[in-house]
């Protein structure tokens, strides 16, 4: 065995030779190590490149401060700028095959020190505040920034110049300076900007010719705020401003950190169903002279054959915010000489027992046809039930199943709506128009998704109104929070449901036969004769919502991958509700 080092890495090697292993891993290190030898390599170049631009950038920007220096006091200011000068508002410079940016910025200084405008200081513009900026581009780009303050010799040089003065205070929702605001003077017309500043305080003095200034004032983050021109606006809030020689003209603006709005678009009702497939007996609190086996139901035998007859009950059905009762359906087999009948029961204190017929009629005789309605059932009486199934034959070679049962209900808890528009309104106005109507400074129209909810980012605090166009068949019975209008503060995510009501409307639940389990994204089309056609797809919960419809007659096809097909008639005439059980395909 002989030993050898690399970087004071201990190698060794067989003497019959080097494994594949061994020559991967020497590899391996070896790699890394002048890999970080590269990088640091890469890094000092990039580091002498970055302060070679720096030095190369501060001499420049040195110029263009010792240029300023001695220049005549009246000719420091940018050519066509206030103050106006010789100076050059940008301009590129090429020092070692490199573009440098050389931008020149210049404004006056107001001190409140000896006065801010007439009559306690008639000059108001104190001195010059010169601002260079040189910046490159490139894989090292960068840039830095020098600032000079240049004082006038006399009060001669001082006044030389007046103009007018405008003040701009930024506050918060809560009245508050908002710190650092980007505030920037444009000429209206053509939107091209004059001057800008980003005051830490939350106010600034601009030193402006007569004349009249459109004003935005922002913040990355927050809302916005400006002026409006009657171009825009015939009756503007806040129009543009008009500064006047000599004068001071204050104006305030409120901005404040954005909101946002997680909108629901709910009916304010939904199915609740009961339903056994009997693949067990757990749904299940009565059995006589029955067997459960396989999905379905019969009688149980005995020496002779199939017995006389049998029943059995389910578990008590206890809605939740139970609304109304619906239907009780079920799905059997009945030859001739066999029988099965249906009864529907309630607990009366002490035991469950058939609700008579005044209530439901011809229960104690038993239904023999499916769906039974139970929409008459006073919920306040009837708040819980049983449903019970009696078979009997008179041939012990044959016997009647059951396969499945079902009761319905409608509840309050909400169902989505899917596909929603609506208006969303602020109360904030931004002026008046040519009929001195309002108009305000938030109104835009949004939709819901396909799964009922959307979400607007960006809003200002304010208080909101939603609004539904009656014209779509829909009417906005309800909102959570509630009432309207809606307060959106600061920096707030909020939730508001819309709760939606239509003369007409069709919810649809989809499930597996057997199980009772819901199908998700089953494809369900409803049509009619008069053009009416849409094709929506089941949620998690298996259902999807038909609103607004006209009272009419449907037709109804569903389908859903690995499930046989399904086509049929709904009549639709108020809020109705269809489930629909789909079998297997193996």
């Amino acid at each position: 065995m002989r030993k050898f080092s690399i970087f004071n890495f201990q190698f060794s090697i067989n003497e019959k030779g080097i494994t594949l292993i061994e020559v991967l891993v020497g590899t391996f290190l070896v790699l890394l190590v002048f890999m970080g030898i590269f990088g640091a390599y890469q890094l000092g170049i990039k580091v002498v490149g970055q302060s070679k631009n720096k030095i190369i950038a501060t001499e420049i920007a040195n110029g263009e401060i010792e240029k300023i220096r001695n220049l005549p006091y009246q000719s420091i200011g940018v050519i066509g700028s206030f103050p106006d000068g010789v100076l050059e508002g940008s301009k590129i410079i090429t020092r070692n095959n490199i573009d440098f940016i050389v931008e020149t910025r210049m404004d006056y200084v107001i001190d409140p020190a000896d006065g801010i405008s007439p009559p306690e200081d008639g000059c108001p513009n104190d001195y010059k505040r010169a601002e260079v900026k040189v910046s490159w581009s490139g894989v090292l780009s960068g840039d830095l920034k020098l600032v000079i303050d240049v004082v006038p010799l006399n009060l001669s040089q001082e006044c030389a110049e007046t103009g007018g003065i405008f003040l701009v205070s930024v506050f918060d929702a809560y009245g508050l300076m908002v710190p650092s605001p980007l505030i920037e003077i444009k000429e209206p017309e053509t939107d091209v900007l004059i001057k800008n500043a980003t005051p830490i305080e939350g106010r600034h003095f601009f030193s402006l010719p007569a004349g009249i200034y459109k004003i935005e004032v922002s913040k990355t983050d927050y809302s916005s705020e400006r002026t409006y021109g009657i171009n825009e606006i015939a009756i503007p809030q806040k129009p543009h401003l008009i500064v006047l020689e000599g004068q001071l003209t204050e104006n305030s603006f409120s901005i404040d950190k954005l909101s946002s709005f997680s909108v629901e678009t709910l009916s304010p009702w939904g199915l609740g169903y009961f339903s056994d497939s009997f693949l067990n007996e757990n749904k299940i609190s009565e059995l006589l002279e029955l067997v459960v086996s396989g999905g379905q139901v019969q009688l149980a035998t005995d020496d002779v054959g199939y017995k006389e007859a049998g029943f059995l009950a389910s578990v008590a059905i206890a809605p939740d915010n139970l609304i109304i009762w619906k239907d009780f359906s079920f799905n059997d087999l009945e030859e001739a000489e066999t029988q099965i009948s249906y009864n529907v029961l309630y607990f009366d204190g002490e035991n469950w027992v058939l609700i008579p017929d005044t209530d439901l009629s011809g229960n104690s005789t038993g239904f023999m046809v499916s769906p039974v309605d139970l929409s008459g059932l006073d919920v306040n009486n009837y708040s819980q039930l049983k449903v019970k199934a009696n078979f009997s034959t008179t041939n012990p070679e044959k016997t009647p199943i059951l396969y499945d049962w079902q009761v319905s209900w409608k509840n309050s808890q909400a169902t989505p709506i899917a596909n929603i528009s609506f208006n969303l309104q602020g109360a904030k106005l931004i002026g008046k128009d040519g009929d001195e109507q309002p108009v305000y400074k938030y109104s835009q129209n949004h939709t819901t998704g396909g799964d009922g909810r959307t979400n607007i980012p960006n809003l200002e605090w304010d208080s909101y109104t939603f609004f539904i166009n009656p014209a779509i068949g829909l009417k906005l019975e309800d909102t959570e929070p509630s009432p309207q209008p809606i307060g959106l503060n600061p920096e707030t995510s909020l939730t508001v449901i819309l709760y939606l009501k239509a003369q007409n409307s069709l919810l649809v639940a989809v499930q597996n036969i057997e199980t009772g389990e819901p199908i998700f994204s089953a494809n369900v089309r409803l049509y009619n004769d008069s053009g009416f056609d849409i094709v929506q797809y089941t949620d998690e919960k298996g259902e999807t919502y038909f609103i607004p419809l006209e009272a009419d007659t449907y037709t109804i096809e569903v389908q859903a991958s690995g499930y046989s097909n399904y086509s049929s008639a709904v009549s639709v005439s108020g809020d109705e509700t269809k489930i629909i059980n789909l079998e297997q395909i193996e």
